[in-house]
């Protein structure tokens, strides 16, 4: 399989058959990330020979897997790939005719495959027109995961996102309007020192416009090397302490009025909580507020300093 750098997907993708299209970011820019540093490039597509040269392997491997099976058992037949993710920082950006046609060579290796994932940024909807998407849709492409990451205006604009809040509610409209599902993937911290919970409230107030299905949360690590630690150096902004970022997460969830799941996802969180809201709100704010209530900063901090690279 051609597979660069680290690969980076979601949890909830954990059964998904990953497919390298891209290696890199074409933004690259958000002062907070370094998930990409590994790469001697900046953006890289991947040719369709390698796209198609991987699913024949991945549909060989699997086919050799089914007919072990169906040997020492003869267990019945099932199919063996549900669902594919595109491995890349942002494959949505991809030219509509190379999702198409990725589209159909997935189908032709594994037409059983329902529906397609991967990442976007907010941006590379918008570049996408009606038609285009509404295309996409019946392709199979849904469950779309974008890092939307705040919907507080001056954080976007500080760590270099790339987009208004604002822009956030349009594209997700676009995507609710052609038919494809997405994910949110929220970072607690953004908002720096003091400021958590009024992002947290900002960030509700934009996600209550949309109709994401999940929204995933993760907790800023200030890595050194990112361009954030270097603002951090010369004063430009102070990190929140690790309990406003639970204060804040806090915050984020009692402020969502639409129906949707929450999750807190991944090792860079300090606290364990998820639930479908609203049904499940009081059970999520329950387990916000007793780690409130038990951990104090010296171990949670302890926690982040340690935490390996992610």
């Amino acid at each position: 399989m051609h597979y660069t750098g680290t690969i980076w997907r979601p949890p909830y993708e954990a059964g998904s058959l990953l497919i390298q299209v891209t290696a890199g970011c074409t933004h690259h820019r958000c002062k907070f990330c370094t998930l990409y540093d590994d790469l001697p490039f900046r953006f890289r597509l991947s040719p369709m020979e390698e796209v198609e040269a991987d699913l024949l392997e991945a549909q060989m491997e699997l086919r050799g897997i089914e007919e072990a099976r169906l040997k020492l058992g003869g267990l019945e037949r099932r199919p063996r790939v549900g669902r594919v993710f595109l491995v890349g920082a942002n494959p949505f950006a991809l030219a509509f005719a190379k999702l198409e046609k990725i589209a159909r060579l997935v189908r032709q290796y594994f037409p059983e495959c329902r529906t397609i994932g991967c990442f976007a940024r907010v941006t590379d909807v918008a570049r996408k027109s009606r038609e285009e998407l509404a295309e996409l849709s019946r392709l199979g492409y849904d469950g779309i995961s974008m890092g939307v990451e705040t919907g507080d205006d001056q954080a976007l604009a500080f760590m270099d996102k790339g987009y208004p809040a604002s822009e956030i509610v349009t594209q997700a409209g676009r995507l609710d309007q052609a038919g494809i599902r997405y994910f949110f993937m929220y970072l607690a911290g953004l908002s720096g020192e003091g400021k958590g919970e009024e992002g947290a409230a900002k960030s509700a107030a934009i996600f209550n416009q949309t109709r994401p299905q999940l929204i995933g949360s993760s907790m800023l690590t200030v890595w050194p090397g990112s361009r954030l630690h270097q603002e951090m150096e010369a004063g430009n902004w102070r990190e929140e302490s690790e309990r406003e970022k639970l204060r804040e997460l806090r915050a984020l969830v009692a402020g969502l009025e639409i129906p949707t799941r929450f999750a807190t996802l991944g090792a860079s969180n300090t606290v364990w909580a998820e639930g479908k809201l609203p049904q499940e709100k009081a059970r999520v704010l329950a387990a916000l507020d007793d780690a409130l209530a038990t951990q104090k900063e010296e171990s949670l901090r302890l926690y982040r300093e340690t935490l390996p690279h992610l």
